[in-house]
């Protein structure tokens, strides 16, 4: 059956009222706006309920390096301190964004310095998320392209039936902030066949706190399967703002190529995450600076009390099958919270340890309650890291005996069946002769009191 179609022709100068105005006749009269070839340059754009946008082959839609151009974009849910989206739709229905152009967005404007010794830039602390769906439903993002988001790039809050498939996103690996897909206290989300490559996570599953304090809502029901993912932090995750329940979630048949951290589970603020199956999934882990998210782990998972007074959430009901691969780092299983962690399974996991440039040998529990208030005097980044008084990072812990290959701390009904790692020999300096090390009636250490 034909597409009724309006299509939408390159302007010269900024196009922001035009394409906002053809975004709503267009909804309004159930047609779809095709974007033409060439360079669309605008400010903020909002979509409407009954949204058709396909982006041709050679359409670009640009994105001008202005926070105030997206005053009118203003987002509750913040993040960092971003509070602004470039594309944004509030309480809409039947979206679709398809077609195999390009959303480009302005992240090299939003650099302000340089960490040398982090191998990461500075950014602005003002910067727009790409694409934000608040409250909608029936959404269905396929085939296009975006590069250069200065902030998350695509952040679904309390949303419901929502479809990815086939997007790429290519971000610049040095810039913070930068998460791929941000799925924020939705409920029945499928992201099929994406590429991802960023700085920050990759496909990340959380439940925020809104502007009252209390969670946004609950995360369930999402899969997330044949993508391919690199992050400079963790390639699919969990958390951190963990403030509703999260439960329901498979990842399967995934690879993950060049990632500090291949799969996490955070808990950190209230709220359970249960039931997850992690299945058929391609790992490579690399060891980073001191500081950087992540020390080369294929899996980690740990609950930790960040907030005195309100513990973390449980962990409970997870299941790792057929992870393959090589890490630079181990796999994490620790409950640093009386919350705890329980009733996980490790099957036919196969991977190679290698030795990594770094030679860290930690694991990391971060973000903890230093990361959220660190002292006036600390060096670092709030909610990213802190050193102590003696220049080492708050939360990369040394493993005890030297690094194995699996570490876990006060799991309990911890299942291990048909797990080989393939280690060097000899073994090098500063790692555990045993590959194995479980640990059970540890103190907690890290937690707020």
């Amino acid at each position: 059956m034909p597409i009724n179609e309006n299509i939408f022709i390159t302007q010269a100068g900024l196009c922001t009222h035009a394409l906002q105005q053809a975004l709503n006749d267009c909804a309004a009269q159930g047609l779809r706006l095709v974007l033409g070839p060439g360079v669309h340059l605008c400010g903020a754009l909002r979509l409407p309920t009954g949204t058709d946008l396909h982006l041709t082959d050679e359409a670009v839609l640009q994105f001008v390096p202005d926070y105030d151009a997206y005053r009118d974009n203003r987002i509750d849910v913040i993040a960092e301190a971003s509070d602004a989206a470039m594309i944004l739709a509030e309480g809409a229905s039947n979206i679709r964004i398809g077609g195999k152009g390009r959303i480009l967005g302005p992240g090299a404007a939003f650099i302000v310095g340089r960490l040398e010794d982090m191998g990461t830039h500075v950014p602005a602390a003002l910067r727009p998320r790409v694409l934000v769906l608040k409250d909608c439903e029936n959404v269905r993002l396929e085939d296009f392209r975006i590069q250069s988001s200065p902030m998350w790039t695509i952040h679904l809050i309390a949303c419901r039936n929502v479809e990815a498939e086939r997007l790429s996103i290519d971000n610049d690996r040095e810039m913070p902030n930068t998460d791929g897909i941000v799925v924020d206290s939705c409920d029945n989300v499928l992201i099929r066949q994406c590429t991802i490559a960023t700085a920050d996570d990759g496909v990340v599953l959380k439940t925020s706190d809104g502007p009252d304090g209390s969670a946004v809502g609950s995360c369930r029901n999402v899969i997330v399967e044949h993508c391919e993912i690199e992050s400079r932090s963790c390639a699919l995750k969990i958390g951190t703002e963990s403030h509703g329940d999260v439960e329901n979630i498979r990842f399967s048949d995934c690879r993950l190529p060049r990632s500090n951290r291949g799969i996490g589970l955070f808990s950190r603020d209230g709220g359970l995450i249960r039931n997850v199956e992690v299945l058929r999934i391609d790992v490579e882990t690399h060891e980073t600076p001191d500081g950087f998210w992540g020390s080369g782990e294929a899996i980690t998972m740990n609950v930790v009390d960040r907030r005195p007074g309100k513990p973390a959430g449980r962990i409970e009901n997870v299941v790792f099958e057929d992870i393959t691969g090589r890490m630079e780092g181990a796999i994490n299983l620790v409950a640093d919270s009386p919350s705890g962690i329980a009733h996980v399974r490790l099957n036919r996991i196969a991977i190679a340890q290698v030795d990594g440039p770094h030679r860290g040998h930690t694991y990391d529990v971060r973000p903890t309650h230093f990361d959220l208030a660190p002292s006036p005097d600390a060096a670092g980044r709030a909610n990213a890291w802190v050193k102590d008084e003696n220049g080492k990072v708050i939360g990369l812990v040394a493993y005890p005996g030297g690094m194995p290959a699996l570490f876990a701390s006060n799991v309990e009904d911890l299942s291990v069946a048909d797990v080989a790692f393939s280690r060097p020999s000899p073994l090098p300096a500063g790692w555990n002769a045993e590959a194995t090390v479980i640990l059970d009636g540890q103190p907690v250490v890290w937690s707020a009191k």
